[in-house]
């Protein structure tokens, strides 16, 4: 008989104890996933701004010469 007793004890606390696990996780899912964000960025000094400005003038200049040979072989083409 104190057997039978003791199983159900057992038996009673191992339940309370998944149930006690299900319910924390439940409350980790329930949780929202925190995103870092990174802070706003900063305008550039002019002095970069121009800096930039002229370095994508130069790279736009470089990239015209080679649109221009392939537009001529293109057109030479049959």
């Amino acid at each position: 008989m104190a057997d039978s007793l003791l199983d159900v004890v057992f038996d009673v606390v191992d339940l309370a104890l998944d149930v006690s696990d299900v319910i924390d996780r439940t409350k980790q899912l329930s949780k929202p996933d925190l995103v870092e964000v990174p802070p706003d960025p900063k305008p550039l000094p002019a002095p970069a701004q121009r800096a930039l400005a002229e370095a994508e003038e130069r790279e736009r200049k470089r990239g015209q010469p080679d649109r221009a040979a392939s537009a001529t072989d293109q057109a030479s083409q049959p």
